[in-house]
């Protein structure tokens, strides 16, 4: 899922790369000045990108119970499958780079062999959390999961094998998978926690990349745009590109759709002004009120609205 397909690779090179190259980003807004305003952080709070990025309650009243009012919650069903989707996704990347590395170049059929063995995962810790309809379901798009992704990854093995008859493992793994996946940031610098996980980076040319099981929503190019902030914080090196990534589920096919987009000065400054409002929030310990309209999967409806 992670890689482009030859038409968004021509629109990235041709149109959006050439564009956020020429694009002039405010140096305040730059990561590596997290040392002074607006970057510096005005509070002492710590917060998780994701709790800044995510915009679900339009009140953040679900980050104040939280943090103010020390409420747990269990994560709804849609949480969780997030979390099985991602977790097979990121099996079969480090997979396919721990067999290339072991099999070698000549393993060829070997390591399409151990790539097929990606298609379960173990759910048993779940059964309280799903009955066996929705267990059995889930099992059924991990496998088409898996599916999709082995089925691409053996055709760029392909290609790279035929294109270049004298490479080598760690050569051909660049090439197959030129994505660094669950990149761990120390966001730090900028008030966030110090143990950040980017879904996917893509070091060919700098690009925070998301992926999303759900619905569009604007505020998902918060979190490119965060972790982008705190790559250049980390390494003072602009990232001005971001993809997100949503899969859907259509019957027995799996439908992919991407976002391409360049990491501007507007998005930057709402991910700050979000970072500093929640801050605030938690800081002074104001409660927000309820949402205008609150969705029953919210893993706080019942503390905001009662059983």
């Amino acid at each position: 899922m992670y890689f482009l397909t030859e038409e968004e690779r021509k629109l990235f090179l041709k149109k959006l790369l050439p564009k956020s190259r020429e694009m002039s980003v405010a140096e305040e807004l730059r990561g590596w000045n997290w040392h002074q305003p607006p970057l510096e952080p005005i509070y002492d709070v710590k917060l998780a990108l994701y709790e800044i990025a995510g915009k679900y309650c339009t009140t953040g009243r679900d980050l104040y119970l939280k943090k103010v009012q020390g409420v747990k919650v269990k994560p709804n069903k849609a949480m969780l499958m997030g979390s099985i989707f991602h977790e097979i996704l990121l099996r079969i990347l480090v997979n396919t780079k721990k067999l290339i590395y072991l099999k070698g170049v000549n393993g060829y059929r070997e390591i399409l062999e151990g790539l097929q063995q990606n298609k379960n995962v173990e759910l048993e810790s779940y059964k309280d959390d799903f009955n066996q309809e929705e267990l059995s379901d889930i099992q059924r798009k991990v496998a088409l999961i898996s599916e999709f992704e082995t089925s691409r990854i053996a055709a760029r093995i392909q290609e790279a094998l035929s294109k270049h008859p004298y490479i080598g493992e760690d050569a051909l793994v660049s090439l197959v998978v030129p994505v660094l996946a669950e990149q761990k940031l120390d966001g730090s610098f900028l008030g966030l926690s110090h143990h950040l996980s980017a879904d996917a980076f893509m070091f060919s040319e700098p690009m925070i990349i998301d992926l999303k099981f759900g619905d569009r929503k604007d505020f998902h190019r918060l979190a490119t745009t965060g972790y982008a902030m705190v790559m250049e914080a980390m390494y003072e090196y602009p990232v001005n590109t971001g993809c997100l990534i949503y899969a859907e589920f259509r019957g027995n096919r799996l439908v992919i759709s991407k976002d391409l987009h360049i990491i501007d000065d507007e998005l930057r400054q709402w991910f700050i002004e979000e970072r500093d409002e929640k801050m605030r929030m938690i800081y002074d310990e104001i409660d927000p009120g309820l949402a205008a309209e609150c969705p029953e999967t919210c893993p706080y409806y019942i503390i905001c609205h009662g059983e």
